[in-house]
């Protein structure tokens, strides 16, 4: 078994935006203790060290990652199919928007909003690629639910991503759900 270094304790607890104070609470030891661990100032007994990173385990695990919210199996159009065929597909699923995609790949994404604003009589007949929008987010599984969160303040959909291949999809429904 190998032993986390002070540099590591550390680390773990600033990446899930603990204070010295809140570990030290939760691991029932005193904050000047953290303090003194992680500035390698003292070498703690197995049994203090034991319940610190059990408290890091349980903050860990207590965070949401995209992974864990991100709807699978996404519904989505090509580039090359017609604006009608996306209009369908929405209209069968209840989506008002879906995204793009070229080989696993997200493209962008098109929703009833780009649609509308066509204003064309035959619109339906012109390819997705023609009124999508380029400009989308994406993350990968591991991402935290506020990345997430940051990232729906400015797009209406977040596409999460293995090696560039589209594995998900998360809205601001999805995150509503889940914190509710």
């Amino acid at each position: 078994m190998d032993l986390p270094t002070p540099a590591d304790l550390k680390e773990r607890r600033t990446a899930l935006e603990l204070t010295q104070s809140e570990l030290a609470e939760r691991a029932d030891v005193s904050q000047p203790l953290i303090a003194r661990i992680e500035g390698g100032d003292v070498d703690p007994r197995l049994s203090t060290l034991r319940r610190i990173v059990t408290a890091l385990d349980e903050a860990e695990s207590a965070v949401i990652h995209a992974g864990d919210i991100m709807h699978e199996g996404v519904i989505h159009v090509a580039p090359d199919d017609s604006v009608r065929e996306a209009i369908d597909v929405m209209v069968k699923e209840g989506y008002s928007q879906l995204p793009v995609v070229r080989d696993g790949r997200p493209q962008g994404i098109i929703s009833n909003s780009d649609i509308r604003q066509l204003d064309r009589d035959n619109a339906g007949e012109l390819p997705v690629a023609d009124a999508m929008r380029e400009a989308i987010t994406t993350v990968e599984p591991g991402a935290t639910l506020d990345e997430v969160n940051a990232h729906l303040n400015h797009q209406d959909a977040v596409m999460v991503v293995v090696d560039g291949q589209l594995r998900g999809i998360i809205t601001e429904a999805d995150v509503a759900a889940h914190v509710s």
